[in-house]
């Protein structure tokens, strides 16, 4: 309801404002298609996933409807080092300084297999920005087009640190999610072609720069 009022909110007052819908790839859930576009059918498999659809749908309302520069964002994982703390990446990375240092002997996680499109926050709040500029509003995929397990970002961020994470990681059943959305990859070549935009970051160098940022954390605790 928050997107809904501030979207009327600019409908009544200033019609010529331009709007960010922070949409989210969970809206795809259960996915449809191999990569997700922006054409893509929508299956949310959480609450997060349903609500945010709403707001999106109603971006697209106001947009068609009333004209309003209105641009709804599809981003799919995307990530840094001020990530919070209950966030798988950052659950990853922090347990990984954390055991490199003695902090920490090990790191439990649901499932592993998971899979999931992540890139550099800092490149995707430049696809947000390049939206605004645009002439009209309209609805952005933004996305790596590269997929990688839980497992996967496991061995990078403990090979950063020298650790085999098979050592280390410790599944747990109670971790996993009661619908579980198995994988999300997206496509953003409409960002490509329409903004220029695409992630100049690449998963190896986000989880090394998460990876230091938590090093530094834990030595300065």
């Amino acid at each position: 309801m928050g997107a809904v009022n501030l979207l009327e909110a600019m409908r009544i007052v200033n019609p010529k404002a331009r709007f960010y819908q922070a949409s989210t790839s969970e809206m795809f859930g259960q996915i449809r298609e191999p990569a997700q576009s922006e054409t893509t059918p929508f299956y949310p498999r959480s609450p997060y996933g349903a609500a945010k659809l709403y707001a999106h749908w109603m971006t697209v309302n106001h947009r068609e409807s009333f004209g309003l520069h209105a641009s709804s964002g599809i981003l799919f994982n995307h990530e840094s080092p001020l990530r919070g703390i209950e966030y798988v990446t950052r659950k990853v990375t922090d347990a990984a300084a954390r055991i490199k240092l003695g902090r920490q002997s090990g790191l439990k996680l649901g499932n592993i297999d998971a899979r999931r499109d992540w890139g550099f926050a800092g490149d995707y709040v430049e696809a947000m920005w390049l939206m605004l500029q645009q002439d009209s509003g309209g609805d952005y995929v933004v996305a790596t087009g590269r997929g990688a397990t839980v497992r996967e970002m496991c061995c990078i961020a403990f090979d950063h640190v020298g650790l085999n994470y098979e050592d280390h990681v410790v599944i747990d059943p109670l971790l996993f999610r009661p619908a579980e959305v198995d994988a999300l990859l997206g496509n953003p070549s409409k960002a490509r072609e329409k903004l220029g935009w695409s992630a100049k970051t690449t998963l190896e160098q986000l989880v090394a720069m998460m990876v230091d940022a938590d090093l530094r954390r834990v030595e300065s605790e």
